[in-house]
Formats: C-alpha cells, structure tokens, sequence
C-alpha cells in the first residue's frame, strides 16, 4: 500500500504546473546603469552567463542610468536591504547582497551555489514568485532567466500573473507561448552597459516583449523541449554606445586643433628658437617637434584624468541621467563665445583664449627657450597656460568617452590628440621647409583669428545642439 501511495504522489507531482512549484527558484534584484564603467565587467556575466548557467535564476534587472523611473528605487531599496547607493549590486535580502565589479565577478557563483532558494527581493520585503503581481512591479524591469529575458513595456493589455510566471519559470517558453496569444516582432537588440545582448527570437505577449534564444516558434512541437539555451544564438555584440562615435569625437578634436591659443604658443617659441639659431632648421624642426610630442603626451594624460573623474562621478551618483544633456549645453555654450569672438573680437575671450594676465608671464619663459631639450620641458610647462582655452573641448569629449573601460578610451585619446596638435606639426614642417617664415605663420593667425574663432564656434555649436536633440 505505501508503495501505491508513493507512486501516486510522484505521479501528481509530475502533473502540477512548473510554475505553481517555485521552491527551488533564486531570484535576485540587480541594479545597473548603461554608461557605468564597473557595470560593464558584470552586466555580460550577470544578464548573459548566469542564466544560462543557473536554470532556476530569476534576475530583476532595474538599469538606472537610461530609465529615469528606476533611480528613485534605488533609494526604496536601501531603505529596505540596507544596500547604500552603487552599482553594480545585486541583492538577495536584508543586508546580503554582493556590490561592486570585482566583489560581483569573484563570489556570485560561490554565492549562487550556496543558495538553494531565494524570495525575490521587491521594495516592500521578499516575496515568492507565486505572489508577485508582475504587472505592478516598480520602475521598467527587465526579468532574465534561462535563454530568455522579459521586458516590460506599459501598463496596458495587462497579462495574467500566472501567464507571466510561467514564462519565466518553464524551461518550455515555446509551448507555454502556444497557450497565449502573442505577436512574433523583430528581436532588438537589448542595451547593456557597453554592449548589448543579441536573441534569436521575439514575441509580444499583452504589455510584455519576450526575447530567447533557442527552437522557434514557427517550426518547434509541443514536446521535448527541456533546455533551449544550447544552440549558442545569444551574443554580445561589439557594436559601440548609442551616444559614441567618431563623428563626434572628431569634431571636437577639430575645434580644438585651430585653438588660436595654441598656435601662438607654438609660434613664440619657434620665434625665439629663430632669434638665437636663424640659419639652424634642424634645431628648429626638433624643437617643434618636441614641443608637439609634449604637449601630446601631457594631454593624453590629462584626457584619462578627465574621464576618470566623470567615471567616479558616475558611478557614486545619478547624475549620468543628465551628464550627456549637460555636456551639450556647455558645447553650445562654448560654441556662442567662439562666435561672439568673431562678431566682436578681443583678446583674451573668455573660455576661448590664454587670459591677458597670463600672456607676459608665458612670453618672458617661452622667449628662453633656445633648444629641443627647452622645447620639450616647454611643452610640458605650457599646457597650464594652455588648459583655459583647450579644455571645454576636451573635457565633453572625455565625458563621452567615460562609457569606455578606461583602458578602451587610449585609442580615442591617441586620435583625438594627434588631430589637436596636427596644425602644430604643418607649422614646425612648413616652417622647415622653408614654405614659410615664422612671421608670417603669425601674421596669418592674428590675420584670420576672427574666422578661426568662427569655424570653432560653428562646430561646437551645431554639435551641442545635436547632441541636446538627441541627432547623434
């Protein structure tokens, strides 16, 4: 008799839904922001590899930086679990949770492997996956299990709790589709920080996008599906940020290549380079270019320096919710004083050239500069006087490079400097060459300063506003 009883549990066992036995499940809230450098080690790890790896991990992805509805939960979750204010972080319950990259990427699996069930962590307490209403959960989430990932849309054409739950728990979702009324759609790409996530296939279920990987809809059966996360469709694409091209990094190089303020440094020194060697071009082109290859070096460390800073900033704050709209404004506004200088020029433009009060100071040092060693040490020197007019280019270039890995933003850098020295380069070679007296290289600048200004200023300008409107 008790082996009777025995199999007659199994059997009802084995015909209760899958969604209805939710033991097993470990289901965490993870919090992440795109254009956060640290979120871009985790997220492929987190949101691509776990799921896949872990079958009963349910992950509540609320990504702060793009989705303004999200960051005001990161403040009811601290009230809740105790978690402070980074990213990334995932959190399993009151004061356990894992923040961090490094912290993430050494003891997730460890942690993972540890637990056998987790409740999901919501702002009002954990609960089980049977008692979530999914349809009023916070924010914009995003739910990641298995070969697949849930995206919630609008509160419209609202679908069934227990439909939702069975999407993410069945380790069938084309059967489980099958039993719904859905709409096949385009897959999209879905953004993560640095990258994004590519999927095979995509459904539109009531208010919910629906993207796996796996058999498709069109040519699977009802049977037989029990892992669909094998065939090695996901990928996570190499394509760059929305908000980061060459176009754009290049056009600020640009501005800042014509800087009259930086030609005329160069132009001083090679004057007085001239005065004490006139008949010497070798010395001359040497000294040109040392002082070039300084000024590049110096620069390039300042660019990291630069995009560091936007990197702690964003990190430790919100603010990369508005960083972008603010890096914009301050091109436009770098871009009218450029334009106010052509309409009505002055030396020493405010925010566009070296202050009046630095320029003697800066011509009494430069004039003792007779050799390519003195270039080199000059070059150095010279970029504190040079900082006031080259740095409002440099510093929105930085902040849009700051969703690059610090490392992956040297070949930028590398590019965006060679374009700013390159008219210091013509000149050293032109002058060398005998195309050109020094003088006259300096005649021309004072001559069309006004027009330099004007082409500074236009860039700027339209590439503010073009950014501000969301163009590029």
């Amino acid at each position: 008799m008790k082996i009777k009883y025995l199999l007659l549990f199994a059997i009802v066992l084995a015909l209760l839904p899958s969604h209805v036995v939710s033991a097993e499940n470990i289901c965490v809230t993870y919090f992440t922001g795109i254009g956060c450098p640290h979120c871009a080690k985790t997220d492929p790890v987190v949101l691509s590899k776990l799921p896949e790896e872990y079958a009963n991990l349910i992950i509540i992805e609320y990504e702060i930086y793009q989705s303004q509805v999200n960051a005001p939960l990161m403040y009811d979750y601290n009230g809740v679990y105790n978690t402070g204010f980074g990213i990334p972080l995932i959190i399993f319950g009151k004061n356990d949770y894992i923040k961090g990259d490094l912290p993430i990427l050494e003891n997730i699996r460890n942690k993972l492997d540890s637990v056998k069930e987790n409740r999901c962590p919501l702002t009002n307490g954990n609960y089980d996956i049977n008692q979530i209403d999914f349809n009023n959960l916070l924010g914009k989430p995003k739910i990641w299990t298995k070969n697949r990932v849930l995206i919630k849309e609008d509160n419209q054409n609202s679908l069934p709790n227990n439909a939702i739950r069975e999407l993410i728990t069945s380790n069938n979702i084309v059967s489980t589709l099958k039993k719904l009324k859905y709409e096949i759609v385009d897959t999209k790409p879905v953004p993560i920080s640095g990258n994004e996530i590519l999927f095979g296939h995509a459904v539109r279920v009531g208010n919910w996008l629906i993207e796996w990987n796996g058999q498709s809809i069109n040519t699977s059966t009802s049977a037989g599906i029990t892992n669909e996360s094998s065939t090695g469709n996901e990928s996570v694409s190499g394509n760059l940020p929305k908000h980061l091209t060459w176009a754009k990094i290049i056009s600020l190089a640009s501005v800042d290549a014509v800087n009259p303020c930086a030609l005329a440094v160069l132009t001083l020194m090679l004057i007085a380079i001239m005065t004490y060697n006139p008949d010497d071009r070798k010395k001359i082109v040497l000294s040109g270019l040392a002082f070039t290859l300084s000024v590049y070096v110096i620069y390039l460390f300042y660019g990291l320096v630069i995009i560091r800073f936007f990197q702690l900033v964003q990190t430790l704050t919100s603010i990369r919710l508005i960083l972008y709209k603010i890096l914009a404004v301050v091109a436009i506004v770098l871009g009218l004083f450029n334009i106010k200088d052509f309409v009505r020029y002055r030396p020493g433009g405010l925010m566009t050239e070296m202050p009046l009060s630095w320029r003697p100071k800066a011509k009494k040092f430069i004039s003792k500069i007779t050799s390519p060693a003195g270039a080199l040490v000059l070059g150095a020197f010279v970029t504190v006087f040079l900082l006031p007019c080259t740095m409002g280019p440099y510093v929105i270039a930085g902040g849009i490079l700051s969703v690059l890995d610090l490392v992956k933003t040297i070949p930028w850098l590398l590019v965006y400097n060679f374009i700013f020295v390159l008219p210091m380069l013509c000149i050293t070679l032109i002058v060398y060459g005998g195309i050109a007296t020094v003088e006259n290289v300096s005649e021309w600048k004072e001559k069309n300063i006004r027009y330099l200004h004007l082409i500074a200023g236009g860039i700027m300008f339209l590439l503010g506003v073009a950014m501000f409107l969301g163009w590029i």
